[in-house]
């Protein structure tokens, strides 16, 4: 199929092109950039003028909730929120039940996905059988299975054994180890420790619970270095921390999640249990502090850290209620929001939800050169058709994830995907989106 996106502003962090032009595409690739190629016939024209084409966007942080939690959300509708935010490849964690510590499970998982057409999916295997933190898995069977990493999602491992074995493990073979920096024994409470919290009688969670495990983390990798992604880092002192690390040589990356960008502990008001986040919102030092690092390069990726809860497990007292939010659909509008509130360059912005990303997955793959999240000529067809003058207010009944919590209802965003395009077939598409020449 043949495909002519006309007339829209080119963006691609990757390489720097930003101008007004053509995207044509045939058989799944991009036919070429600028202008359509002599005799080139489409079979369907996307209108884009006054609208950005940027890459389809990665994210690193996506919970499906299957298989186990379907309750909460089906791989159909997370799928279906994923391309109505223009997400085109996306990176789930390994915490369904039973969890993703089998290669069978990993395959039954992508074949179900691969079903759906809609968005590429990247899943996470479990460092130790079951998450229960002893055992480690069959790295091997779990990689050739598709998985692009090992991680234990949110169950801290308790022993520092257990993840220096993983570590020499990973070293030995090439894998990459995607860890939540949080020390057990201090991450037990529901808001980040502070006068807020207090107030609210709510038992806080210290920065140190991430310090303390970065710091080991940071020690075990010195003696087994490999690709380690760390998972939404929530605090400046993490950050500088992180910084250090990179400063080093150590070859470590990092993601921040939209809700640490944005949103500080007050965020939480009079018990908001749409803001009950696992990291917790912590003060405004720490969320100014996540923004820089996002726009100085030392946070690589920004995520949506996407996790359906449904109602039941919200509409509860905020220390019982569970932690999550939807923010597959809420992703670049937010970035868009963050670029123009603090003078960051559009393209840095878009940068950390594509190519970023894209190159995290890479690693995993052993591939630096991973073809999601860029536009060039003979490369995969992953694209976003974005109207930046398209406002819309965050509700449930806009949303297409089947839970709809998030800390961002009633917010009023700048812009809206209007097309999703995976494989240069059409997965999504707005009303009055689309034209036949």
């Amino acid at each position: 199929m043949k495909i002519l996106i006309q007339g829209g502003r080119l963006l691609d962090p990757a390489s720097g092109l930003d101008r007004v032009g053509d995207l044509a595409i045939a058989n799944g690739t991009i036919a070429s950039i600028g202008t359509a190629p002599d005799g080139f016939v489409p079979d369907q024209t996307i209108d884009a003028r006054q609208q950005w084409v940027l890459p389809g966007l990665v994210d690193l942080a996506v919970r499906l909730r299957e298989p186990g939690y379907e309750h909460a959300g089906m791989l159909e509708s997370e799928m279906h929120a994923a391309v109505a935010g223009g997400v085109t490849s996306l990176v789930c964690p390994p915490d369904t039940q039973p969890a993703l510590d089998e290669a069978g499970l990993v395959e039954m998982l992508r074949y179900r996905a691969d079903r759906l057409h809609k968005a590429r999916l990247y899943p996470l295997g479990a460092l130790t059988r079951g998450l229960a933190g002893e055992v480690l898995t069959e790295m091997a069977k779990l990689t050739a299975a598709g998985c692009v990493g090992f991680s234990q999602a949110e169950v801290p491992l308790v022993s520092n054994q257990s993840l220096q074995r993983a570590l020499q493990y990973a070293s030995t073979f090439g894998y990459s180890v995607w860890l939540r920096a949080q020390d057990y024994s201090l991450g037990q409470g529901v808001a980040a420790s502070g006068a807020f919290a207090q107030r609210l009688g709510l038992s806080g969670i210290s920065v140190a619970a991430e310090t303390i495990a970065l710091h080991t983390i940071f020690e075990l990798l010195r003696a087994s270095p490999c690709h380690v992604h760390l998972c939404r880092i929530s605090s400046a002192a993490g950050l500088e921390l992180v910084r250090q690390a990179k400063q080093e040589g150590l070859p470590v990356t990092c993601d921040i999640s939209i809700n640490s960008l944005l949103l500080t502990d007050m965020d939480i008001g009079y018990f908001d249990s749409n803001a009950r986040l696992n990291p917790p919102l912590r003060q405004q030092r720490d969320r100014d502090a996540l923004a820089r690092g996002l726009a100085d390069g030392t946070v690589d990726a920004l995520v949506s850290d996407h996790t359906p809860v449904e109602d039941d497990a919200k509409q509860v007292p905020f220390a019982e209620a569970e932690p999550g939010a939807t923010g597959l659909e809420l992703l670049l509008a937010l970035a868009q929001h963050w670029a123009a509130t603090h003078d960051v360059p559009l393209l840095r912005a878009l940068a950390v939800v594509t190519h970023e990303p894209a190159r995290i997955i890479g690693a995993g793959l052993g591939d630096l050169q991973h073809d999601a999240g860029r536009l060039h000529e003979g490369g995969v067809a992953d694209v976003c058709v974005f109207n930046p003058q398209a406002d819309w207010v965050v509700q449930p009944d806009a949303l297409c994830s089947q839970a709809q919590h998030t800390p961002f209802l009633g917010l009023e965003l700048p812009g809206r995907v209007q097309t999703t395009l995976v494989g240069g077939q059409i997965v999504f598409a707005r009303a009055g989106t689309l034209a036949v020449p």
